[in-house]
């Protein structure tokens, strides 16, 4: 029989879906981080998915010997060098299955729509939107990484409330309940202590605070609701680019949602989603019912078809 894998790895989890030859769920694993670019690297990125792996085969029983083809889509997988290095390692794991490399908004676009036209809008640790229209064309805006990019994210979102936080320190800022909510969420309440953390590893600090600046919001907190008023208009601007550069304005698609920032904050969301019925009249706007792991070892299941090499495909 035909076993595939798909691999979704982001920038804070990592989830691996097992099908049988009949498309069928028989196994599923999840492990920690598997984006090379961030702390951790290459490293923690291939422990992370030889763990969902190993826990995906244990659960059917079966052997990395009998997978016949493999998908991983990855955050940081739109760099060639980042394709290269992951095949590699797949290979290593994995010597008897065709594999492929995608980034994370590929397999995302693969679980929402197949192979057909629509968007996907991802915020999680990181955001980009992806699209694809009827011609079969693609387009991306965003997934710039944290430094450069990452609107709407669960890190810019942390990182905007602790900036708020320091405003407020120092009397620059209305009162706001959110410097004692990231001292109780983050069990610091030393504000240099607070610093030297986020020096050393902001992925550790920054994600985390978002769920204290969506609880802030829905509580009216008014410095929590600027960062999510900003947040879902940078989100929204990404869909729109996309939309706009393949020319699905007026057109009938399906746009999804995807990532752990969404349905937390009800501001954010409902602004959202009024931005995108806005720009995109005729859109369907939903929420991803499947995980994008199920895409990728869709993806990974039609390589049977394929020529008898690693395929990988990047930016």
């Amino acid at each position: 029989m035909g076993y595939a894998l798909g691999f979704d790895g982001g920038g804070t989890k990592t989830h691996c879906i097992l099908l049988d030859a009949n498309g069928d769920v028989i196994g599923e694993g999840f492990s920690g981080p598997a984006n090379p670019l961030r702390p951790g690297g290459f490293g923690g990125a291939f422990a992370s998915l030889r763990e969902a792996g190993a826990a995906a085969l244990s659960a059917a029983n079966l052997k990395a010997a009998d997978i016949s083809a493999i998908h991983a889509g990855l955050a940081g997988a739109g760099r060639r060098t980042v394709v290269r290095r992951v095949l590699v390692f797949l290979g290593q794991e994995f010597p008897s299955a065709l594999a492929q490399v995608s980034t994370d908004y590929e397999i995302a676009l693969e679980a929402a729509v197949g192979t057909g036209p629509g968007v996907v809008l991802i915020a999680g640790t990181g955001s980009v939107a992806f699209g694809r229209n009827a011609a079969g064309e693609t387009a991306r805006a965003g997934g710039y990484g944290p430094w450069i990019g990452d609107e709407g994210s669960a890190f810019e979102i942390g990182r905007r409330a602790v900036s708020a936080a320091a405003r407020i320190r120092d009397m620059d800022a209305p009162a706001s309940v959110l410097p004692e909510m990231i001292s109780t969420a983050l069990d610091c309440p030393d504000w240099d202590e607070m610093m030297l953390r986020i020096a050393k590893n902001p992925d550790h600090v920054f994600p985390k605070l978002f769920p204290v600046v969506a609880a802030a919001a829905n509580s009216e907190d008014s410095a929590a609701k600027e960062i999510m008023f900003a947040s879902a208009i940078g989100l929204g601007n990404l869909a729109m680019i996309v939309i706009r550069r393949l020319g699905m304005k007026g057109q009938k698609f399906p746009l999804v949602k995807c990532g752990g920032v969404f349905g937390h904050c009800h501001m954010l969301d409902a602004l959202l989603d009024s931005v995108l019925a806005s720009g995109a009249l005729r859109a369907k706007i939903s929420h991803l019912e499947i995980s994008p792991a199920l895409g990728a070892a869709r993806m990974a299941a039609r390589l049977s078809g394929a020529p008898a090499q690693s395929a990988s495909h990047g930016d």
